[in-house]
């Protein structure tokens, strides 16, 4: 079984040629807790979410996993990025054993470990598909296949399914909750949707317009399992309100920000 691993963001700074993007930026992730961070375009959620998976430095502040200092990429990091990121002449199999790959990991080894990553997700039967035979939720899947490979303790997702359609976005969605659950991962999920955050979330985090900053965190105390019974619902209705609110004001500046619309 994979450990748990706790997060620490601690006052985190970042600006990109002298234009501030995240200013003391500060949260936790417990262990095994499934966190997502909401907040309009541009405030910086991907910049915090690639500064956590040691793929870029801040200006000042420290992040700290399960203890130690992050100085750059973790290899127990699982990262889910937008897209896919599949690559088109590698079967299912061989895009989910690649991150084992570069590992030096042998080729049985590997392959086994992908094998039961493809079963975890649901995608057993398809070893041997091409991307371009698999739907974009699919594709998707074999992302998050590769990243469990890794067997990580800290799984980063950056809107993973924003580029999916919303009935498929909620399945794939529900089956990361289901898999997460299983690996005891902390999760740190970067969304634009409110729904889908209050449905796989424990806590969510909520960001300010540029500079980022964390300018609420609502718990969501959901009893039960979480699934597509939840959808339309008042309790998810009445999370879903509460965030949105503190979030319009910061959606409204950031409009704002852009200045008039060109005519």
């Amino acid at each position: 079984m994979v450990e748990t691993a706790r997060v620490i963001v601690d006052r985190l700074g970042k600006s990109y040629g002298g234009m501030p993007v995240l200013e003391d930026v500060s949260f936790s992730i417990g262990a095994g807790e499934f966190v997502s961070l909401v907040g309009p375009s541009g405030c910086g959620k991907s910049t915090a979410l690639e500064i956590v998976g040691g793929l870029n430095s801040p200006d000042s502040g420290r992040i700290e996993i399960a203890g130690s200092p992050i100085t750059g990429p973790r290899s127990q990091t699982g990262i889910i990025f937008q897209e896919a990121s599949t690559l088109p002449w590698r079967t299912a199999l061989n895009n989910v054993a690649l991150a084992l790959e570069m590992r030096g990991v042998g080729k049985a080894e590997r392959h086994e470990a992908a094998r039961r990553a493809l079963a975890a997700v649901g995608l057993s039967g398809f070893e041997r598909h091409y991307p371009s035979q698999l739907s974009g939720g699919m594709r998707q899947r074999v992302a998050l296949a590769r990243a469990l490979t890794v067997e990580p303790d800290v799984i980063l997702a950056d809107e993973p399914f924003g580029a999916l359609d919303e009935q498929t976005r909620l399945v794939v969605a529900l089956e990361l909750l289901s898999v997460v659950e299983r690996t005891t991962a902390s999760v740190l999920f970067v969304t634009h949707s409110i729904q889908e955050a209050v449905l796989l979330s424990d806590r969510v985090l909520i960001m300010g317009v540029r500079p980022g900053r964390i300018i609420d965190e609502v718990r969501i105390d959901i009893e039960g399992p979480r699934g597509p019974h939840l959808i339309g619902s008042r309790e998810l209705s009445e999370y879903t309100d509460r965030i949105w609110q503190p979030l319009r004001a910061e959606a409204q500046k950031a409009l704002e920000m852009q200045g008039p619309a060109r005519p």
